[in-house]
């Protein structure tokens, strides 16, 4: 069974790299990895390992979803999240702040799965989120400026997303080798995990439904829900952009700025320890794969133009072809008809 079950999660994460997920001195993103390892060990990973065959499943979903979105995010940039295997394992290896978002988001990605599943009913380990108990009425007024109706009465009720439950097994599963370490990579790594999670935590948005009749909104029915992966995604990105880079104090168990002008992080913000490359040429040591043959845009002064995103080394134009619908008829009914035609444009790409 257990054969069977690492057999199934490897297939499941093929598509994401390509050839299966590798490690560097990070903790692996691999479901298959972590719990072979686990058989060694003992504690709450070994569980999940041992009974939670959906909960796997969730987790792995979790993986897929934040890498899907980290290509998103940096589709435009030199590094472009891509997953090749060498060049994800010198990536994860390191403390840079393409690090520090990858851990971020996978961590935020395996907690917004598993919180979301125990909404659907994927899940058996957990039902939906009790908010009435972690929001008691006392506390209740402070979310009435998000009520459809505000002057009228309202309750908690619904399924909410059950982002505890989420947030706990993801800590389980990505902490587990770190949380008796004392080096800076582990502080690191750790302190962007708790970001990623609370880039979702702290931004529940709360979701209502009238009751009433004819239409009205006599009473409403409120729950709280994840807000879309896209922003949890994107204020990340600007935690990216505003990283801070740290260093381990004298007694080992916390981060501190670099340079004494630099703003303490917080607990959202993202650190680093290590310079980025300029991800510009291959490079095997430090996992660049270079942006040789990326297609730029000419007329873009940003980073997905062609003097930056080629670092200057030029760029050539190709004419290509393509199909494409045109000549679109709506026909009744109900249904839209197409010709194909060729489409012509210009495709620049980085020398």
């Amino acid at each position: 069974m257990r054969f069977v079950l690492i057999s199934t999660l490897f297939l499941l994460l093929m598509p994401i790299t390509g050839s299966g997920w590798v490690e560097g001195s990070n903790v692996l993103l691999d479901p298959q990895r972590e719990c072979r390892k686990s058989k060694r060990a003992r504690g709450k990973l070994t569980d999940i390992c041992k009974n939670g065959t959906s909960l796997l499943k969730e987790i792995t979903n979790g993986i897929s979803m934040s890498f899907a979105e980290c290509q998103y995010q940096f589709r435009n940039n030199r590094w472009n999240c891509n997953t090749q295997r060498r060049s994800l394992k010198r990536i994860l290896a390191r403390d840079t702040r393409e690090t520090a978002f990858v851990n971020a988001i996978t961590a935020a990605g395996i907690a917004y799965t598993v919180a979301r599943a125990c909404a659907t009913g994927n899940l058996v380990e957990c039902t939906c989120h009790a908010n009435s108990q972690s929001h008691p009425p006392s506390k209740l007024k402070k979310w009435r400026k998000y009520l459809m109706a505000p002057d009228e009465s309202w309750e908690w009720a619904g399924c909410g997303d059950n982002i505890n439950f989420g947030v706990n097994k993801s800590k389980i599963f990505l902490d587990a080798r770190y949380r008796r370490k004392k080096d800076i990579k582990a502080l690191v790594k750790t302190h962007n995990n708790i970001a990623g999670l609370l880039a979702i935590k702290k931004h529940m948005q709360l979701k209502c439904r009238c009751h009433g009749m004819s239409g009205s909104c006599t009473m409403q029915t409120c729950w709280m829900v994840m807000p879309p992966f896209r922003e949890v995604a994107d204020r990340l990105r600007e935690r990216y952009d505003g990283a801070a880079k740290v260093i381990a104090r004298n007694d080992g168990t916390s981060l501190m700025p670099e340079g004494r002008t630099i703003k303490p992080p917080t607990k959202e913000d993202l650190v680093y320890a290590e310079e980025s490359p300029d991800f510009c040429r291959p490079n095997h040591r430090t996992g660049s794969l270079g942006t040789q043959g990326r297609e730029c845009n000419a007329t873009s002064m940003g980073m997905d133009g062609c003097e930056l995103l080629c670092c200057n080394r030029g760029y050539r134009a190709d004419l290509v072809t393509r199909k494409v619908p045109c000549h679109c008829t709506f026909e009744w009914c109900c249904e839209v008809k197409c010709k194909m035609c060729d489409e012509r444009k210009t495709r620049f790409t980085c020398l």
